[in-house]
């Protein structure tokens, strides 16, 4: 380990990820990106995320994203001789993430009850569609069920139109993102004293479904339900709380979206797009009244940036302390200036595609940030490394293993 891998956030802590396509994996990204040691644990025939999107002369690209910073080995943890090495490996882990059916890894004999035995310190995070317990425990569930499920596919899309779907991982990132964070209350829970008082040593599992997350930042719409029977319907662009909030078009055919989620910026968008008497319409002077004149208000502030250019309504707007931004496509967002001098995208060398560009580690950490040391290895790139470097088993004894399919 180099001096710059020991002073990330995470150097010393060992991942397992036994997950595929999306969100198990993503977790394992994120920690790795501060540093934590991710092991890759593939399927001989490889992870299903290798044959999912574009690839360039042969190679995923969704791959090198996704699995940047972890080691990969091939084992089929549904054999006997497979599932020896997978408890071995798990048996000196601190974070085991899996993203089996419920009961699937209970059925092959390395359950939670059979590996917290093994390894009492372990975290496992255990990402489901539905979660350990209830009656969809068993069915299979994606990201895009969760997004129709949670509420999400119903509030959005326009007024007259069907429940739109995300065209991305929606559900799998948000859910990736409270996995990662839960990881860190349980390993803080067992190692950090708290009060003069050690922590407890003790690991837990994770239950981690894809609906609930996606559910949870959907806002206060279940307390509105309980409370005023209120069922948020679709709007489009436009916000149920507050106008204007939308996305416009400018002179030359270009798109901004504009929010006005503080009152002040409000009276702001209203004086630039109306002058005075805009912004002092008795009418407009609350939330409740702005929603009731959507319509007049939008055709206003739309007209105003319709009769600009992008880079004039964006010079005016940040002239005036108003929120507005312009809609990128990637290519117009990888260009930008403030993108390129944040770093946001970052290029990262690679024996396949040469110098291949991503998107950077965020957040941004101001004395231990994290770091991408390298893309997506091709498969089994690590098998002797891990399964002989560091649980010592013979050249002859990974031959054995490859010619029965364990690796």
């Amino acid at each position: 380990m180099t001096e710059e891998d020991r002073n990330l956030p995470l150097a010393g802590l060992r991942v397992i990820d036994a997950s595929s396509i999306f969100a198990g994996p993503l977790i394992a990204t994120l920690l790795g990106d501060f540093g934590a040691d991710v092991i890759k644990v593939e399927h001989p025939t490889g992870d299903s995320l290798r044959k999912t999107g574009l690839k360039k002369d042969g190679v995923p690209l969704w791959w090198k994203v996704v699995s940047r910073n972890k080691r990969c080995i091939t084992l089929n943890i549904k054999q006997g001789r497979g599932q020896d090495l997978f408890k071995r490996l798990v048996a000196d882990a601190d974070v085991l993430i899996e993203n089996f059916r419920t009961g699937t890894l209970e059925k092959w004999g390395i359950g939670w009850d059979v590996l917290s035995a093994l390894n009492p310190r372990l975290v496992m995070v255990r990402v489901t569609g539905f979660g350990q317990t209830g009656p969809y425990r068993h069915r299979a569930g994606f990201g895009t069920l969760a997004e129709a499920m949670s509420g999400f596919a119903h509030i959005t899309g326009e007024p007259d139109g069907p429940p739109t779907l995300p065209p991305f991982g929606l559900a799998d990132g948000i859910a990736a993102n409270y996995g990662a964070f839960a990881t860190m209350f349980a390993l803080y829970e067992r190692d950090a004293p708290r009060n003069g008082v050690p922590g407890s040593g003790k690991g837990q599992y994770i239950d981690l479904s894809l609906y609930e997350p996606l559910f949870s930042v959907l806002g206060a719409q279940p307390t509105m339900f309980d409370q005023l029977g209120v069922i948020q319907q679709r709007t489009g662009n436009r916000s149920v709380n507050n106008v204007p909030r939308n996305a416009y078009q400018t002179k030359e055919g270009r798109w901004v979206a504009l929010s006005t989620s503080a009152e002040s910026i409000v009276f702001r968008v209203l004086r630039l797009c109306g002058g005075e008497e805009a912004a002092n319409d008795p009418r407009w002077q609350t939330a409740e009244g702005r929603l009731a004149c959507a319509d007049e208000i939008d055709a206003l502030v739309g007209g105003w940036i319709a009769r600009h250019s992008l880079d004039e309504v964006l010079d005016a707007f940040e002239k005036a302390e108003a929120a507005i931004g312009p809609v990128y496509d990637v290519e117009q967002l990888m260009n930008d200036r403030h993108v390129r001098e944040r770093g946001s995208v970052t290029e990262v060398a690679d024996p396949d595609l040469g110098t291949v560009r991503m998107q950077s580690v965020f957040p941004l950490l101001s004395r231990t940030p994290g770091r991408i040391k390298h893309a997506g290895p091709r498969l089994g790139q690590h098998n002797e490394e891990i399964l002989c470097g560091e649980l010592g088993l013979s050249a002859e004894e990974l031959r054995s293993l490859k010619a029965e399919g364990v690796v």
